[in-house]
Formats: structure tokens, C-alpha cells, sequence
């Protein structure tokens, strides 16, 4: 079986919460004295990391920034993300998600998060929603210099479970990444890899055009479909060889 690993997106993805993170750098640039244009966010912000996202935004206004005010800035949103979600008494999941995770690993496949978002707001729904114990490896936007759509993320995290799994010598193309927006869904083909776009965040049409696989939510996704598929391209690869 040639696909060895699964590689999930974080918001867009897993949770939906995304109106959340709006209102969170709204706030932030409030704290600055400054506003957030209507439809600024999702032009800007959608799909990219939240220090590509503020740079961008607090650049555009006529800041200078330097890594300590961001990072002092990161710090304050990712505060800010717990408390809003421990006012939450259920977190807005998505739909399929668990049975997803579920068949994903009795398949004997690996797992794994590659998100923009903070390390400490993934691991915070990791804890809340007891989903940590699903994933051999978390490359979150901390962890890396560069956003999606470069995939960087993506290959750090191969590196990190052949790291992990020495045995495995897991390889680009052997990995299925799961992505709701386009700069995601690029990072992940830079990758080498295949990519299933979950129309979560875009229509079903604009992700269409990009991805291997396109479904309207997570329950749609045929796992057994994608492996044979894998199976087929590995089989062609070999015979052609």
C-alpha cells in the first residue's frame, strides 16, 4: 500500500473556527488603533499564517514591524483564542471528523496536523476535544519561517515522522494532505503530494479545479477510493520502471 500518511489542515479543517479568529485579529487591531476593512480578513488572512496575515495588515497601515512586537502580538491572540473557547461548551468540530480519524488509523496509517496556526492554539482543541492522541506529529506555524502556500510545513513534517518512524522512509508522494483553502492546497502539490480540498471555507467548484479529490464535508471522503488510487499510481510507477 503506497499512501502511508495523512496529513490534516487545522482551522477549516478539523475545527471551524474561523469567525473566531476575524474577531480576534479585529480586537487586536482595534489595540493598535486600527480597523479591519470588511472582507479584509478573508482577502488576507484566509489560508495563511497569523504572522503572515498581521505583517501584511499592520504593513499595509504604515507599522513598522519587527519580531518582538509581533511575537508579543501572537502571544496576545493565542491568550485571547483560550479564553473564547473556554466559553465554549462544545467546540465546533467538523462534521466526519472522528469517524475520518478513526479509519484513517485502522488502516495502520500515520497522522498528522500541518497548520499556519499557533502551536499553542492547536494544542489547546488537541486537549480540550482529546484528539492529541490520534496525531504522531503536529508542524504548526511556530514551527516553521515560511507560510502556506510554500510547503515548507509539509516537508518538515515527513522529515519529522521518518525522524519518528525511522523504518518508514515515508516519501511526499506517499502522503494525502486535507485542505479547505487554495495557498493550503498549493503547499501541500509543492509538496509532492496528493491533496483532498474540503469545501468548507471555498465553494466546491474553486477547489475542484486544484485538488485530486474534492468533497462538500469530511463524511463525503471515501478513504478505501483514495488508497486505491495510491495503489493504482504505485503499481503504474513500478511497472513502468
Amino acid at each position: 500500500m503506497s499512501l502511508k500518511a495523512v496529513f490534516f489542515d487545522f482551522n477549516g479543517v478539523i475545527i471551524n473556527d474561523e469567525p473566531l479568529h476575524e474577531r480576534l485579529i479585529e480586537q487586536l487591531l482595534l489595540e493598535e488603533n486600527l480597523t479591519l476593512k470588511p472582507g479584509e480578513y478573508h482577502k488576507v488572512c484566509l489560508g495563511r499564517s497569523d504572522r503572515s496575515c498581521l505583517s501584511e495588515l499592520l504593513a499595509s497601515r504604515g507599522r513598522v514591524v519587527n519580531d518582538t512586537y509581533l511575537t508579543q502580538l501572537l502571544h496576545r491572540k493565542a491568550e485571547g483564542y483560550a479564553l473564547e473557547l473556554e466559553k465554549i461548551e462544545k467546540l465546533p468540530l467538523y462534521p466526519g471528523l472522528d469517524d475520518l480519524l478513526s479509519q484513517v488509523r485502522s488502516c495502520n496509517l500515520k497522522l498528522g496536523i500541518v497548520s499556519d496556526a499557533i502551536g499553542k492554539e492547536i494544542e489547546v482543541v488537541l486537549d480540550r476535544t482529546q484528539l492529541a492522541e490520534y496525531f504522531q506529529v503536529v508542524v504548526a506555524g511556530d514551527d516553521i519561517t515560511t507560510s502556506k502556500p510554500e510547503p515548507d510545513g509539509y516537508l518538515l513534517a515527513v522529515e519529522r515522522l521518518n525522524q519518528k518512524y525511522p523504518d518508514l522512509n515515508l516519501q511526499p508522494h506517499e502522503c494525502l494532505a486535507i485542505e479547505d483553502t487554495p495557498a493550503g492546497i498549493q503547499a501541500a502539490k509543492k509538496a509532492g503530494m496528493q491533496v483532498v480540498g474540503v469545501a468548507n471555507t471555498y465553494p466546491f467548484h474553486m477547489l475542484q479545479r486544484c485538488c485530486n479529490w474534492t468533497v462538500d464535508d469530511l463524511t463525503d471522503l471515501e478513504l478505501e477510493r483514495v488508497q486505491e488510487v495510491f495503489s493504482q499510481k504505485e503499481l503504474q510507477r513500478t511497472t513502468g520502471e
